[in-house]
C-alpha cells in the first residue's frame, strides 16, 4: 500500500514534538495511527449561506471516524456577496475565491492531510473549494451546504432578488415602504444560499456535472436533515476513495466534464459567473478551457430550466421533482452531456444519473421541447469585447438593443444616476474601470441592475461593464467585457453619445464607429493610476489575469513532491 502523506508528520522518533501537538488536541495512539482527513468549511456568521455547514460538518466527521479515519476540521474565509454588494467591500468577493483555494492548499499540504471533504455555501466559496481540491489533488469530495427555502408573501414566492428589485419599485412609487419592509422580512426565511438559479445553485449543479460531489445532492435545501445523511455518507466514501487511491480530482475534472458543466449552466439559465469559474477550475487541472470554450457549449445547449431569475421556480422546486439528476438525465438523452465521464464514486455520469426522473415539463422541460433552442447564457464578441463578454439571455423579451452610450468611470457614479433616475430609455449605461485589475476585484453589480429592473427599466436600457454580475441579475446586462478598460480594452475608448449595438442572437456587441476613429482614440488613451497601492487588493491586482482565463492568479496545475 502507498504510504499515507500524513505519516510524514507522525512516524519516527524525530516526530515526537509533532505528536505532542496532536496529543494536545486530544488524539491518542489509535487516532494517530489512522489517516488524517481534512474537513474544510466556512462555518461562521458572515452570511446565511454558510450557516448550514455546522451540522453537516459534524456528520461528515462522524462518517470519517466510522470508516477508520481521523477527521481534522478547519475553516476558511467567506465574503457575503449580499452584504458586500454595491460598496467597496465587493472588491473582496472574487478575490476571496483565490484566498479559499490558497488556504486549502496551505492547510492540506502544510499539515500533510491524506484526503479532503470541502463544504461551500456563498457564491465564491463553491468554485474556491473546488479549485483547492483540484490543486491539491488528494481524494476529495465537495459538498454544497444547500439553498434557503423560498419566502412567501400574499401568495407569491419570493427570493432575496425580490428585495433588491423592490428598492427600485419603491423609488418609482410602485410600492410603499410597508410593502418594501414586508418583502425584506419574508424573502429569506431560513439559512442557506439564495434560492434561485443564481451563482451558488448554479455552481452546486456544476459540482455534480463535474463529478466532484455525491450524486443528486445539490438541490436538497440547506435546512433539511437529509443533508446530515449525505455528509455522513461522504465521510465514509472519502475513506473508500483513499483506500483505493481515487478517483482523484484531476481524474474527474477533464475537458469533457468541463463541457458537461458548461452545458448544465446553459440548460438551467444559470449564473454568468460560471463563465469565469469554469476556466478557473480548469486552470487548476492544467486544462486550457477559456470563455470561448464555455461559449461554444452555451451556444449548442438548449435552455430547459424554468428557473429564477429568468424563469419561475427555485432550487426547492427542482429538489421536489427529483433534483439535479432530472436535468442531467435529460441532457444525457439529448446528447448534450457526455455520460462516459467519471465521478468520485467510481461510476460514470451515465451510471449515476441514467435512471433519474424524467423532466416534469414545468420546472424542467424536455430538450425535445425546450424553452429556448440555445442556452440561457451567451458569450458575445465584437469590437467592444474582442476577447469576450457574457450576458444572461434567459427571460429576455428581445435579444437586440441599439442605444447611445452613457459612460461612468466607476459603479458608484452609475448607482447615483440610477437612484436619482437620471437616465433615459434607449441609453447604454457603461460602467468601466471595474475589471479584475482595474477594480481591482471585478465587482458584482446586482445592486444597480436590480434597481434598474425594479424601476421598470430592465429592458428599456442596457448596461455594460468590465465588472461582473450576480447570478440574480436580469435584463439587458452585459458583463465580463474583455480586455478590461484599465489595461486599454475598447471599453476605455468609449465616449458619451457613441452608438452601441448589442445582438445577443448573433452573439455580437459592437461600437458603431470607424476603425480610424477607434485607432485615434487608442493613440490618445492615457492609462489610469491604480486605485490601491498597498494591501491585499494591490497584491491581487499585480497577479490577476483577465476574465477569459478565469481571472486566476497563478498558472496551473500546481505540483507537490509527495511519496511515490
Amino acid at each position: 500500500m502507498k504510504k499515507r502523506r500524513s505519516r510524514v508528520t507522525i512516524d519516527g522518533l524525530d516526530r515526537a514534538p509533532h505528536r505532542a501537538f496532536m496529543r494536545a488536541m486530544g488524539l491518542d495512539d489509535v487516532a494517530l495511527a489512522r489517516p488524517m482527513i481534512g474537513v474544510v468549511s466556512m462555518k461562521g456568521e458572515q452570511t446565511p449561506c454558510n450557516m448550514t455547514h455546522d451540522f453537516q460538518v459534524e456528520a461528515a466527521k462522524t462518517g470519517i471516524a466510522e470508516a477508520g479515519g481521523t477527521p481534522r476540521e478547519f475553516a476558511t474565509v467567506s465574503v457575503s456577496d449580499g452584504i458586500s454588494m454595491n460598496h467597496e467591500g465587493m472588491k473582496f468577493s472574487l478575490f476571496s475565491r483565490e484566498l479559499i483555494a490558497d488556504s486549502i492548499e496551505a492547510v492540506v499540504h502544510g499539515l500533510a492531510y491524506d484526503a479532503l471533504i470541502g463544504f461551500g455555501g456563498c457564491d465564491k466559496t463553491l468554485p474556491g473549494v473546488m479549485m483547492g481540491m483540484v490543486r491539491c489533488n488528494v481524494p476529495s469530495i465537495f459538498i454544497y451546504g444547500g439553498s434557503a427555502l423560498p419566502g412567501r408573501l400574499n401568495g407569491k414566492t419570493l427570493t432575496v432578488l425580490d428585495s433588491y428589485e423592490a428598492v427600485g419599485s419603491f423609488m418609482t412609487g410602485e410600492i410603499d415602504e410597508a410593502t418594501l419592509k414586508a418583502i425584506e422580512l419574508t424573502c429569506l426565511p431560513t439559512s442557506g444560499a439564495c434560492a434561485g438559479q443564481f451563482t451558488a445553485n448554479t455552481m452546486a449543479m456544476v459540482s455534480e456535472a463535474l463529478g466532484l460531489t455525491m450524486p443528486n445532492v445539490s438541490m436538497i435545501p440547506g435546512v433539511y436533515a437529509e443533508r446530515a445523511q449525505v455528509a455522513r455518507r461522504a465521510g465514509r466514501l472519502v475513506m473508500e476513495m483513499l483506500e483505493r487511491g481515487g478517483p482523484l480530482p484531476r481524474d474527474v475534472v477533464t475537458r469533457k466534464s468541463l463541457e458537461n458543466a458548461a452545458a448544465i449552466v446553459a440548460a438551467t439559465g444559470g449564473s454568468t459567473n460560471a463563465a469565469l469559474h469554469l476556466p478557473a477550475i480548469a486552470n487548476e487541472a492544467g486544462i486550457p478551457f477559456t470563455i470561448d470554450d464555455v461559449g461554444e457549449v452555451f451556444a449548442r445547449t438548449p435552455l430547459i430550466g424554468n428557473l429564477r431569475p429568468g424563469g419561475k421556480y427555485t432550487a426547492k422546486d427542482v429538489h421536489d421533482i427529483g433534483g439535479t439528476a432530472v436535468v442531467i438525465r435529460a441532457l444525457l438523452e439529448s446528447g448534450h452531456v457526455d455520460g462516459s465521464c467519471p465521478t468520485i464514486t467510481g461510476r460514470t455520469i451515465a451510471e449515476e444519473y441514467g435512471n433519474a426522473n424524467e423532466p416534469d415539463g414545468e420546472v424542467i422541460f424536455s430538450p425535445r421541447a425546450p424553452i429556448m433552442p440555445d442556452g440561457g447564457v451567451a458569450v458575445l464578441k465584437g469590437n467592444l469585447c474582442p476577447d469576450g463578454a457574457v450576458i444572461k439571455v434567459a427571460g429576455l423579451k428581445s435579444l437586440v438593443f441599439k442605444g447611445v452610450a452613457r459612460v461612468f468611470e466607476d459603479e458608484e457614479s452609475c448607482v447615483r444616476a440610477v437612484r436619482e433616475r437620471d437616465y433615459r430609455t434607449g441609453e447604454v449605461l457603461v460602467i468601466r474601470n471595474e475589471g479584475p485589475v482595474g477594480g481591482p476585484g471585478m465587482r458584482e453589480m446586482l445592486g444597480v441592475t436590480a434597481l434598474i429592473y425594479g424601476q421598470g427599466m430592465g429592458e428599456k436600457v442596457a448596461l455594460i461593464t468590465d465588472g461582473r454580475f450576480s447570478g440574480a441579475t436580469r435584463g439587458m446586462c452585459i458583463g465580463y467585457v474583455s480586455p478590461e478598460s484599465f489595461v486599454g480594452g475598447p471599453l476605455a475608448l468609449l465616449r458619451d453619445g457613441d452608438r452601441i449595438q448589442i445582438d445577443a442572437a448573433a452573439r455580437r456587441m459592437d461600437l458603431l464607429i470607424g476603425d480610424q476613429e477607434l485607432a485615434q482614440r487608442r493613440e490618445a488613451w492615457i492609462p489610469r493610476p491604480p486605485r490601491h497601492r498597498a494591501g491585499a487588493l494591490a497584491k491581487y491586482a499585480r497577479l490577476v489575469g483577465q476574465a477569459p482565463g478565469g481571472a486566476v492568479t497563478h498558472e496551473g496545475p500546481a505540483e507537490w513532491p509527495w511519496f511515490d
